[in-house]
C-alpha cells in the first residue's frame, strides 16, 4: 500500500523554536503510520533546513514529500515567509496561505480586520520606531488608564508581552517589546475572564467547527504569558464556566475571525470577557501549538476527539486543497 509522504517542518529561526520542536514532535508521534510515511524536517535557528541530520536546500527537501505539515511558530514559520516558499514549490501544506498568515501574525492588521467586522477589540496605540520613545510613552499614559498591555506587533506565544502597572515601567516594557518586533502595540487593559476558542475547517460535518471555549485562569497576579502557557502557571478549564450566551458568542466570534482573516484548516482566537463591556477579541493564532501543554489538544480531548484523528483530518484538508 502506498503511503502518503509527509514532511514535518519544525524548529525555525524564531523565539518560539523550542515550542515548535514540541509541536512537531506531537505530529511526528501521532500521525497514523498505517496511512502516512512521516519524516522530520528540522530548521535550525539560523534558518538552515536539515534532513537526516544534514543540511539540505528547501527545494531539494520538498521533492521528497507529497504534503508538508507546518509545525513552525512565530517569525518565518507563521508570518507568511515559509508559506510563500511552499506555494512557490507547489506542494500542499497545512495551515493558512502566505497572505492570510502575514495578516494574522500582525496584531495591528488583524485589529483592522476585526474592526471592519464590528468585533470589539481593545483600543490601542501603534509605535513604529524607538525614536521619541518617551514622547510616545506619555501619549499612551494620557490615552489609557493604567494598567496597559505592551506587546510586539508580530510575535506569538505571548513572547515580549507585559502588563504595565506604573508609568516608570512603560518605557522599558516598550524597549523590550521592540526586541521581538519592528513595531509595538500599547493596548488598553481589559480586566475580566480570559478565554480561547479553536476552530477547525470541515470537521464533524460542519463547514467550520468550533471547539469548546476554554477558560484560562493564570496563577497569581499575572496573565496568560509565555511562562503561564508552558510553565504550568495557569489552570485551563475545558469547557469553561461560561453562560450559554457567552459560549455561543465566543464560538461565533472565533469563526468570524477565522473567516474574515482568510484562514484555513485550523486557528485559535483569544478573548477577554469584561463583566460590563462584554467580549473583546485580542488576537488569532494561525498555527496554534500542539504540544502537551497546548490548548487545541485539550479542547479536542474534551469532545472525545483523538489527536491522531485531528492531525489526519488536517493533512487531508491540505492534500485536497480545502
Amino acid at each position: 500500500m502506498h503511503k502518503t509522504r509527509v514532511g514535518v517542518l519544525r524548529g525555525g529561526p524564531s523565539n518560539e523554536y523550542e515550542v515548535s520542536l514540541k509541536t512537531g514532535a506531537t505530529v511526528l508521534n501521532h500521525l497514523p503510520t498505517d496511512k502516512y510515511s512521516v519524516r522530520d524536517i528540522l530548521i535550525d535557528k539560523k534558518g538552515v533546513w536539515h534532513m537526516h541530520g544534514l543540511p539540505i536546500k528547501p527545494h531539494v527537501a520538498l521533492n521528497h514529500f507529497d504534503v508538508i505539515f507546518n509545525a513552525l511558530h512565530g517569525h518565518y514559520g507563521e508570518d507568511g515567509k515559509v508559506q510563500h516558499t511552499l506555494e512557490t514549490h507547489g506542494i500542499p501544506f497545512t495551515g493558512s496561505g502566505s497572505f492570510a498568515s502575514a495578516i494574522g501574525m500582525n496584531k495591528q492588521l488583524s485589529k483592522n480586520v476585526y474592526k471592519k467586522e464590528n468585533m470589539k477589540t481593545p483600543q490601542s496605540l501603534l509605535l513604529e520606531s524607538l525614536q521619541n520613545i518617551s514622547v510616545e510613552a506619555h501619549k499612551a499614559f494620557q490615552k489609557f488608564p493604567l494598567p496597559v498591555i505592551v506587546k510586539p506587533t508580530s510575535s506569538g506565544s505571548s513572547v515580549g508581552v507585559k502588563i504595565v502597572r506604573g508609568f516608570p515601567e512603560l518605557e522599558e516594557a516598550i524597549r523590550q517589546a521592540f526586541e521581538h518586533s519592528n513595531s509595538v502595540l500599547i493596548e488598553e487593559f481589559i480586566d475580566g475572564i480570559e478565554a480561547t476558542v479553536g476552530v477547525v475547517d470541515g470537521y464533524r460535518d460542519h463547514d467550520l467547527y468550533a471547539l469548546p471555549p476554554i477558560e484560562i485562569r493564570p496563577h497569581g497576579d499575572r496573565f496568560f504569558d509565555f511562562e503561564a502557557k508552558y510553565g504550568g502557571l495557569s489552570d485551563e478549564i475545558v469547557p469553561g464556566n461560561f453562560t450559554e450566551t457567552q459560549k455561543r458568542e465566543l464560538e461565533q466570534m472565533a469563526k468570524q475571525a477565522h473567516q474574515a482573516l482568510g484562514l484555513r484548516h485550523y486557528s485559535r482566537s483569544d478573548f477577554m470577557i469584561h463583566p460590563k463591556r462584554g467580549i473583546f477579541i485580542l488576537e488569532t493564532n494561525t498555527l496554534p501549538g500542539l504540544t502537551e501543554e497546548s490548548l487545541i489538544p485539550k479542547a479536542l480531548h474534551s469532545v472525545g476527539a483523538s489527536l491522531s484523528h485531528f492531525l489526519d483530518h488536517i493533512v487531508q484538508l491540505a492534500i485536497n486543497k480545502k
